[in-house]
């Protein structure tokens, strides 16, 4: 494996952790306000803050530590190298269009929904 995208897939597989982290800490959170088993279990700090960190770090060291992981992501990162990305007027040019494209859309939705609320307005008196 390369130098840097080692350091790559190290980062990659922190920020991952700390997300599954901060996800099982919320839904902990969350969960503590419907279930009154987990409120009682969210009450320790162990559950609280240790569990997500916990989760986070496992995720973190199994992802690290898989070498059938590690051959994959190093594909990955290999074939984004190869990924032709366009230039900055190609990029504004195109934001450009996506814009007009969506003004036009949202005038045509709107015009139909004032017709038919319209229509149906009529209709119903």
């Amino acid at each position: 494996m390369e130098k840097s995208n080692s350091k790559i897939l190290t980062l990659s597989f922190a920020v991952a952790g700390i997300v599954l982290g901060l996800a099982v800490h919320f839904v902990i959170l969350s969960f503590a306000g419907a279930f009154g088993v987990v409120a009682r279990l969210s009450d320790s700090d162990l559950v609280r803050h240790g569990l997500p960190v916990a989760i986070g770090l496992g995720l973190f060291l199994a992802l690290q530590f898989n070498s059938k992981v590690l051959i994959w992501a190093e594909e990955v990162v290999n074939e984004i190298k190869k990924v032709v990305w366009p230039t900055r007027k190609d990029m504004v040019a195109m934001t450009v269009s996506v814009c007009i494209m969506v003004l036009i859309s949202s005038v045509i939705v709107t015009s139909f929904d004032f017709v038919s609320g319209y229509v149906l307005n009529y209709l119903i008196k």
